[in-house]
């Protein structure tokens, strides 16, 4: 930033009675870290860059240290991994009278740091702007809303937590009527924190929401999810009641999904996605794409699926794909071709929870899709009807891990991955969730629960 216009901001903040800054960066598993500033270390910051300690690449979601060394640990000191703050990223926090940025880890150079899951975003995007293409996508939520609070589902075990509302009841006007102050309050709570919903609705099973972040070029749809979740759960924290992302919080119930959409805009401005000629409205590139996510999600699972929880909901019959099926608007298949020939026309990328890291779940998606593009691979024919009945004669590559381990393993040994990502991203990842294993095979009963609830 010119020293002109940080000079600008810092009066404006000044004449606002702002004293102090809020950042946030995004660690492997999702989750938000950050820390206030004040208005000197802020102008520091862009001037020089900043350090965070690099603990948050040595500890899983609930701050326990890796045993197997890797990246950063007690072998290394736990240094400072240096990161900038993305002014363009800010967004204002009225009940706190303070600005929020989005910030982002560097390397020792200044150039991308390897473990950065936005750095892993923006690497794929970079090579979509190399065939003249950017993304225009978009993220779906469900998540539950309980009458809890962190302290309360903790003092219960997790056990007999109370839902905002009772019973089945998807697409219900009178429970978003009886609860218009919750639903509204919310819907401005994202939009005046540039969250934009495109549509919020009650989900079937007790207390589930939908969420749909209207779509937006290149990284900020991801920057948006991350936001999103994190701040939906201050929003109902702060009014005694809880959200939860968890993939599969009750077995009684369908899991809780974090769909993608996308498209590919050349630089005219034209989905790419789209051909009026076609009786589908598909175009060869958006078939190239589908190939690709046929042939790759499934090594990429892990980045889509990335807990212990998130294998309880990719279960057959219950809303959540199991192998790499493609459709014509068919909810059942994992990759959903959207639009026949409209200007929207899109892939929605089914696989992903509502426990994944929205930028390496967009990142994987991307990533196996421009493969399809780049190696000019075909489709197969779209599943009509119920896809899981088709699984059974689907090659290898398109069958899904049924658990974290076999996911983070397929991943590892995935040479397209370690091309695309790098090695010491896919080490470190592979690393991450089989500590995951490790540690859920060593608790019972409700560890998933105490573990992910709040956190993911």
């Amino acid at each position: 930033m010119q020293a002109q216009s940080l000079d600008k901001k810092l009066a404006d903040y000044q004449q606002r009675g702002v004293s102090r800054i809020k950042l946030g960066l995004t660690d492997i598993d999702g989750v938000i870290r950050g820390k206030y500033l004040s208005l000197d270390k802020f102008k520091a910051l862009l001037a020089d860059g900043g350090g965070f300690c690099d603990c948050v690449f040595g500890w899983d979601a609930d701050d326990q240290l890796y045993d197997s060394g890797g990246y950063t640990g007690w072998h290394s000191g736990f240094p400072d991994a240096g990161y900038r703050l993305l002014i363009d990223t800010e967004r204002w926090l009225a009940d706190e009278n303070c600005p929020y940025f989005v910030a982002e880890f560097v390397g020792e150079d200044g150039g991308p740091h390897p473990l950065c899951p936005r750095t892993q975003l923006q690497q794929a995007l970079t090579r979509l702007a190399q065939h003249g293409l950017t993304l225009m996508s978009g993220f779906e939520y469900e998540f539950f809303v309980f009458e809890e609070t962190p302290h309360s589902v903790r003092d219960k075990g997790y056990r007999n937590l109370k839902p905002l509302t009772p019973g089945n009841f998807g697409y219900s006007v009178l429970r978003a009527t009886a609860h218009s102050d919750l639903f509204t309050g919310f819907m401005d709570h994202c939009q005046a924190l540039g969250l934009d919903l495109e549509g919020l609705h009650c989900e079937t099973g007790p207390g589930v929401w939908e969420a749909a972040l209207q779509a937006r070029s290149g990284v900020e749809a991801a920057d948006r999810a991350s936001l999103l979740k994190t701040f939906a759960k201050a929003f109902f924290q702060k009014r005694g009641l809880m959200a939860t992302f968890m993939a599969k919080w009750s077995m009684e119930y369908p899991g809780q999904s974090g769909h993608f959409h996308f498209s590919l805009i050349d630089e005219h401005g034209v989905n790419r996605f789209r051909d009026p000629r076609d009786g589908d409205g598909m175009s060869r590139l958006q078939r190239q794409a589908v190939a690709g996510l046929e042939r790759y999600v499934g090594d990429y699972l892990a980045l889509l699926a990335p807990t212990i929880n998130s294998y309880a909901r990719l279960v057959k019959g219950y809303w959540a794909p199991t192998a790499a099926t493609w459709g014509l608007d068919n909810r059942t298949a994992a990759i959903r071709v959207i639009g026949g020939g409209s200007p929207g026309q899109r892939i929605e990328c089914r696989v992903c929870g509502a426990d994944a890291n929205p930028y390496l779940a967009a990142a994987a998606t991307v990533a196996a899709a421009l493969q399809g593009i780049e190696e000019e691979l075909t489709p197969s024919p779209p599943v009509a009807g119920n896809a899981y009945d088709a699984e059974d004669s689907l090659p290898e590559t398109h069958r899904f891990p049924s658990h974290l381990r076999a996911a983070a393993e397929r991943l590892g040994r995935s040479d397209s991955a370690r091309r695309l990502f790098g090695d010491a991203f896919v080490d470190h990842f592979v690393m991450s969730r089989l500590w995951e294993c490790r540690e859920h095979e060593r608790h019972v009963n409700n560890w998933q629960l105490e573990r992910y609830f709040e956190i993911i």
